[in-house]
């Protein structure tokens, strides 16, 4: 019904609380708010009637968002056998989906919150749950949830309409991480009830998100509202990630094997040569030719020791002179973000962990004496070495200080 139709409407038109069944009748605030107030002589408290002001406002505004887009919006709609209560109750127009859209400003478990969500989801009923306090809720990342902001009433400020401020994300393919994405809340409402948006987890490696202008500001989230397209490429990503790291380890592993072999070829010749002296029977003095024998037996195997030496020091040699172009495509595969946040991440853990400030520059320099890993560095006066940052495992081998 229109308000006019309610509204100082001689005789009155019945109209019930949804709450507690009281009559209620039509008015309005001085401002021009339109609002439905309980009949005298009630008794008992009704939900409804404490309400606060900011939680009616949220409602209307959704209810208001879901009929813009197409679908039916009922306000404070019960289940059957009196499981849930939706603060809005959105239908498509052929019935075949609802969507509850709750306004939660009272604080609430993850428990509990999860219940109530399976309350709807064990009736086929989607829900979002919206927040519209100061700060995200605990629960922002453990239910479908987003944070909202109320329009600023002061006039010229920015952002005259309620907006999604956290909740909505979007996957930064180049950067490797999930970015914020704030949007108007009736452009959003409307992205859930087509189905263009969907509540997705974030992998383990991707939880981490940065907040603000800073790159050392980081919150956890592990689910939120995003496409199908974020979902691909951060599965895209994580998918050439982890290929990374096995081709990482695959190299250090040859690197190591390499080093064993060369270690039990040292160690075969030693004991090769023991046996030998041990095989051989005392120097004769009278048999001179045996003695001979001897000497040039040792000196072949001095030549032969000394050439295997001249291959590993030319081997090493060929090595350095191709040191560049080896580090450059070794750290080709790391953009300057993922950098960055590699570097946030060692001095917020070396913090955590160990109570070590590490010192990083603007422009971190990779160093030849470290395989071309880049050195971090303890800040104070006792400036220390803290650790080295990816060293090339190919290159390891010029770098006996590493």
């Amino acid at each position: 019904m229109s308000w006019a139709q309610v509204y100082k409407v001689r005789p009155r038109v019945p109209l019930a609380c949804p709450g507690c069944g009281w009559a209620v009748h039509a008015k309005h605030s001085p401002q021009g708010v339109r609002f439905f107030c309980h009949d005298p002589g009630r008794d008992g408290t009704c939900e409804l009637g404490g309400e606060s002001w900011e939680h009616h406002m949220l409602k209307l505004e959704l209810a208001s968002a879901v009929r813009s887009a197409g679908w039916h919006a009922a306000l404070e709609v019960a289940g059957g056998d009196g499981a849930w209560r939706a603060d809005v109750m959105a239908s498509s127009p052929d019935g075949s989906r609802r969507i509850a859209w709750e306004a939660q400003l009272s604080a609430i478990t993850d428990r509990d919150i999860l219940a109530r969500t399976a309350r709807y989801a064990a009736e086929g009923i989607g829900v979002c749950w919206v927040s519209p306090g100061p700060q995200a809720p605990p629960w922002i990342d453990v239910v479908p949830a987003v944070q909202v902001s109320a329009p600023d009433s002061a006039p010229g400020q920015h952002g005259q309409c309620w907006r999604v401020v956290d909740g909505l994300g979007g996957f930064d393919a180049a950067a490797g991480t999930w970015k914020f994405q704030p949007q108007e809340l009736g452009r959003f409402v409307r992205w859930v009830l087509s189905g263009s948006i969907t509540p997705v987890a974030n992998l383990p490696h991707y939880t981490s998100v940065p907040r603000g202008s800073g790159l050392r500001h980081y919150v956890q989230r592990r689910l939120w509202w995003t496409s199908a397209q974020s979902e691909r490429a951060q599965n895209e990503h994580d998918r050439r990630r982890q290929e990374q790291a096995e081709r990482t380890d695959r190299a250090r592993r040859e690197a190591a094997e390499r080093r064993a072999a060369r270690q039990q070829q040292e160690l075969q010749r030693k004991q090769q040569l023991q046996r030998r002296r041990k095989s051989q029977p005392a120097p004769d003095p009278e048999h001179e030719e045996t003695r001979r024998a001897q000497a040039q037996e040792q000196k072949r195997l001095e030549q032969a020791w000394r050439r295997q030496r001249e291959q590993e020091a030319a081997r090493l040699e060929e090595l350095a002179g191709r040191a560049v172009q080896v580090a450059r495509a070794w750290w080709q595969d790391v953009p300057p973000r993922q950098r960055a946040e590699l570097f946030a991440a060692v001095a917020e853990r070396a913090w955590h962990d160990e109570e070590i400030r590490v010192e990083i520059l603007e422009r971190p320099q990779v160093s030849e004496s470290f395989a071309y890993g880049i050195p971090l560095f303890t800040t104070g006066r006792l400036r220390a070495l803290y650790g080295i940052v990816r060293p090339c495992p190919e290159l390891v081998c010029l770098s006996p200080q590493l």
